[in-house]
């Protein structure tokens, strides 16, 4: 009965959208087994769509109103079946969900905001099994409003820290660095996050200048305060550059989606907005175009994705394969006007627009976060949403009914970084050019998308490389990779050689014994060595388009290199072994 009726769902879609776009989503939360709600509270509930058990599959991780228990859904092959770990005191109103391995050692561990209820820190065994560490942790943050906990490595140790984001006008945002001991000590104050409230949501970390090291964007909600970015100095501080980069929005900020929507290789980000609702300073969604110096321009209007709507939840992610980034935007509003919700459809040349039949027409539940996964591993890109007082939905993606377009999905494994690879750089050249991917946690509202990052590559069927450039300053480069499958790169196991010099500019060994070779197509001034700390180690003039550099003073680490050309400046890491 199973097999048939899915032969008539697959019908039916064949019969509703011949003709019309290739993408097509349809809501398949019950036939997949999730039947589980957020229920009711304030301004809804974390949701993840990460593989919790290292199985393979991701699997679904549902926050609740306050009095109820978090809600795990395990993937068992296509399909969900709720489980019950050992987690009994997370009953309060549950904001961000995060499975994230904050030890390294090779297990997902889950990091739960509580809204006016304490966060908790609960340690994986390694067998499934959890122990709530959140007292000795030094994370414990009680009857706070809690909204948002991004991850990343801000000082490249090879640990990831936590960036909390607190929704309350006295309250100040934290910053918990990692000690690689499963302690985190609070560095706010030292780093130079403010100390007063802003209102804040959620946040990402970012490394919007390419320089090696992630800095952190913060959307606020409300008109009294505005958006932060704040700027890694390569220290262990941050300065507030939100003036200077463009990104500081006076907007009802709720969501900061990080992608590169025009394929440039910089990254973009998506800010919802409230706004329509107030009818002050900025109305609409913004789209924040990362201009490649250092600035970014607000291009929601010339894409066509204000949505002028409630929004909150947003997610990039390319539907149907054909190697652009759509976006899915959550609304708080039920019923069709203003908008409930909205699919844009990338059209390739950095406009959008939303495609008739794909699929989301009763998409019209009062909505706050969501997130991208793979249910049944088919390589395009499902979305799971958080509803209030209805059940979650799960928009399983039929796209690949109606296209023959490849792709592949990419899961990294840090060794010297940190162990999710959050912080990475992912660049996939075919014949039509490069695609771009950067590895986050938690920069949507309140959600957790996939571990995996999936590239839609269109009609190429051949890879001519993957490269992978990580925190720790390691490039992992893979050649002639087949298409449609999913690759774990393990950090140094792929480590570039001069094989790939015809392809760059710059050409060095990494990591490095004592020689230390470069050679460049442009006239090299001069190079400064810094250390991974910001400290200046030498600086030589060269004037000539080649240096040998004999570091075998230098101790075993991560070193950075400043390269002033006479075409521009240039950073690159290296290994010292």
């Amino acid at each position: 009965m199973k097999k048939i009726g899915a032969l008539i769902l697959i019908f039916s879609i064949l019969s509703v959208t011949k003709g019309y776009s290739q993408i097509f989503f349809n809501e398949s939360s019950i036939s997949h087994g999730l039947n589980g709600t957020f229920g009711t509270g304030f301004l809804g509930g974390g949701i993840s769509f990460v593989d919790f058990d290292n199985d393979g599959f991701d699997d679904v991780t549902l926050g609740t109103e306050a009095g109820e228990h978090i809600l795990f859904f395990k993937n068992i092959g296509g399909t969900f079946v709720q489980i019950f770990p050992n987690i009994s005191d997370d009953i309060g109103e549950q904001k961000q969900i995060t499975w994230v391995d904050y030890d390294n050692d090779g297990d997902k561990d889950l990091y739960v905001v509580g809204y006016n209820y304490p966060n908790q820190l609960y340690n994986n065994d390694g067998e499934f099994n959890f122990t709530n560490v959140i007292l000795q942790s030094g994370l414990l943050l009680q009857d706070q409003s809690s909204f948002g906990a991004s991850w990343g490595d801000y000082d490249n140790d090879g640990y990831i820290d936590v960036f909390i984001s607190i929704r309350d006008s006295d309250q100040p945002n934290r910053l918990f660095r990692n000690n690689g001991n499963g302690t985190f000590s609070d560095m706010s104050s030292y780093a130079g996050i403010s100390s007063t409230g802003h209102l804040s949501f959620c946040s990402s970390f970012i490394d919007y200048d390419k320089d090696g090291f992630q800095d952190i964007y913060i959307a606020n909600d409300r008109n009294v305060t505005t958006n932060i970015m704040y700027h890694n100095n390569g220290d262990g501080t941050f300065t507030d550059s939100s003036q200077e980069t463009g990104t500081g929005l006076r907007i009802d900020g709720m969501s900061t989606t990080v992608g590169d929507f025009n394929n440039d290789g910089w990254l973009d980000i998506y800010v919802t907005n409230t706004n329509y609702l107030y009818q002050e300073g900025v109305i609409g969604n913004a789209l924040l175009k990362n201009n490649g110096d250092g600035t970014f321009t607000n291009e929601a209007i010339n894409t066509g994705t204000t949505f002028d709507s409630l929004a909150w939840g947003s997610v990039f992610l390319d539907a149907e394969n054909d190697r652009d980034l759509d976006l899915y935007v959550s609304c708080m509003l039920t019923g069709p006007d203003p908008l409930p919700s909205a699919f844009y459809e990338n059209s390739g040349q950095s406009t959008f627009s939303i495609p008739q039949n794909a699929g989301f027409d009763n998409d019209t539940e009062e909505s706050y976060s969501n997130a991208i996964g793979d249910v049944d591993n088919d390589g395009f890109p499902d979305i799971i949403v958080s509803n209030e007082s209805a059940n979650m939905f799960l928009w399983k993606n039929f796209s690949g009914l109606f296209t023959s377009n490849n792709w592949l999905k990419v899961k990294l494994e840090g060794t010297q970084s940190n162990r999710d690879g959050l912080g990475s750089f992912i660049e996939i050249n075919t014949d039509q050019g490069s695609l771009y991917r950067y590895v986050t946690c938690g920069e949507g509202y309140i959600s957790q998308n996939s571990n995996s990052e999936f590239f839609g590559l269109g009609t190429d069927s051949e890879i001519n490389y993957i490269k992978v450039e990580w925190l720790s300053g390691v490039e992992d480069i893979i050649y002639d990779v087949e298409t449609n499958q999913t690759l774990e790169i393990i950090e140094g196991n792929f480590l570039s050689t001069n094989e790939f010099n015809h392809l760059i500019d710059i050409k060095y060994q990494n990591p490095v014994k004592e020689l230390f070779k470069l050679k460049s197509s442009s006239l090299i001034n001069s190079l400064t060595l810094y250390s991974i700390q910001g400290n200046d180690i030498l600086n030589n003039r060269i004037n000539a388009y080649k240096a040998n550099l004999n570091l075998s003073f230098l101790k075993s680490g991560i070193y950075l290199v400043k390269l002033n050309l006479e075409t521009g400046t240039k950073y690159i890491k290296i290994i010292k072994n």
